[in-house]
């Protein structure tokens, strides 16, 4: 019961993070990148990496931040991974490095996860990216492009990614 109470408060939080969107720099080009991952179903971070040097941006430009639904027991390495124990009831992030991840405004931010996901959705609506790009089954409110295909076809949407990057004059 709790848990449905806890998803409820992100969505209403979610809802009102959407209203409340600058969209005025939607069409800046690319030189910083930002990915939100569901680390239960996507762990190579470097593909990203490389993926975003092929589009000609630096690594110190690209950040990359997972989600982990349950803290691990051992201690990692990762700084940029959120838990679902750092968001409150009120839709708040109790996590310093993901608060600081979201104020970046990246020119482009990649909600690399499948569907709709609470946590995940609430941090998309936060971010201060310019422009927003979510794979197949996302929230189309939450995303200015939405690419229907699957994260675990990665392949075919850094393809696709890329084609829309250049369409859009983001890329050159």
């Amino acid at each position: 019961m709790f848990k449905k109470l806890k998803q409820r408060s992100l969505q209403k939080q979610t809802e009102k993070n959407i209203q409340q969107r600058d969209t005025s720099q939607v069409n800046e080009p690319l030189i910083r990148l930002g990915f939100l991952v569901d680390e239960s179903e996507f762990q190579e971070f470097e593909e990203l990496y490389e993926f975003s040097a092929l589009l000609g941006i630096q690594r110190k430009d690209v950040k990359v931040f997972s989600f982990l639904t349950f803290k691990k027991k051992l201690p990692s390495l990762r700084q940029n991974q959120v838990h679902d124990k750092d968001f409150t009831w009120g839709g708040e992030i109790k996590n310093q490095n993901a608060r600081e991840f979201l104020e970046i405004p990246f020119d482009v931010l990649i909600g690399y996860y499948k569907g709709s996901h609470d946590y995940l959705d609430l941090m998309v609506s936060v971010s201060k990216a310019k422009f927003k790009v979510g794979v197949a089954d996302a929230d189309p409110r939450l995303y200015d492009l939405i690419i229907e295909i699957q994260p675990e076809k990665i392949d075919a949407f850094k393809a696709e990614l890329k084609k829309y990057l250049k369409i859009l004059k983001k890329i050159g």
